[in-house]
């Protein structure tokens, strides 16, 4: 099932299944967002919860019992309902169950809101603690833009300039190795050899926002205020690139499993309410 909302100059599209997005298109009919062929990679913009990238070993501990957890978690493959619609707008949500509780033992609801503005969309995330306990989790945004021309004609430049350090990823993991992507007034041009080591990932960035570049031309602008981490990805040949605000990241070598103490997590206090909200803007 799916739902498509609409203005006047934009309209984005919605799968029930995982609440993700799978079409940003303008009124020109031209598509942002990757089409998902599975020869590349078969998902369009999943959401990252209740952990970001790979737990060493899949497993984690509560009170020092040992649970399992998928790379990127399990809401990007449950289905949501759909609570709230108007013609700009629509409102999923996925509540915790007999199943989440086997692998995440904490009672939640996760709602992910989609708001039209003009050229923008505005994704927004809700995270309500219904339990008695503090609850640890991390969420984030996967979306693949599409990229009609050659790679190599794509540019991506962030709002402020700074040193992009980002992490080295060792079997899934975040590892102590860094590297500094060379900038050139705040542009890195698109090559497929930045991705050989799998994504770019920068624990913290002094940008807000950064655009991509189609042949030097303003393409798309991801906005991202509220997270303060960011992995930029691709496949070897694929016509997408992964803008993926996150709050939390993969496990380090060096973590206790204690999902608590895991780096980068956030904890919400008992019957509290989290808000996150990123914009992708068609320029």
């Amino acid at each position: 099932m799916n739902t498509t909302i609409s203005n006047p100059t934009i309209n984005a599209s919605i799968k029930h299944s995982g609440a993700e997005l799978f079409s940003l298109k303008n009124n020109q009919n031209k598509e942002y967002i990757w089409e998902g062929n599975p020869d590349f990679w078969g998902k369009h913009s999943p959401i990252l919860f209740p952990i970001i990238g790979t737990l060493k070993n899949n497993t984690y501990t509560i009170n020092e019992k040992e649970y399992q957890l998928p790379r990127h978690g399990f809401a990007r493959d449950m289905d949501f309902q759909l609570v709230d619609k108007t013609e700009n707008s629509a409102v999923f949500s996925l509540k915790s169950d007999a199943e989440t509780l086997k692998k995440y033992p904490f009672e939640f609801e996760l709602q992910l809101i989609y708001t039209l503005k003009e050229t923008s969309l505005d994704i927004e995330y809700k995270v309500i603690n219904k339990n008695q306990t503090k609850m640890p989790f991390s969420i984030g945004a996967h979306p693949a833009i599409a990229l009609a021309e050659n790679f190599e004609n794509y540019a991506i430049e962030f709002e402020k300039e700074e040193v992009l350090k980002y992490y080295i990823l060792e079997h899934d993991l975040i590892s102590n190795k860094t590297e500094v992507l060379e900038t050139s007034d705040n542009l890195i041009p698109l090559n497929y050899q930045l991705f050989e080591n799998d994504a770019l990932i920068f624990k913290s960035l002094e940008s807000n926002s950064l655009t991509i570049l189609e042949n030097s031309k303003p393409y798309i602008k991801v906005d991202f205020e509220d997270f303060p981490s960011l992995g930029i990805w691709t496949k070897e040949k694929a016509p997408f690139v992964c803008i993926e605000p996150w709050l939390g990241y993969s496990d380090t070598s060096e973590n206790s499993g204690d999902l608590f103490e895991k780096e980068g997590i956030l904890v919400l206090d008992a019957n509290q309410t989290f808000h996150s909200k990123f914009s992708i803007t068609l320029l």
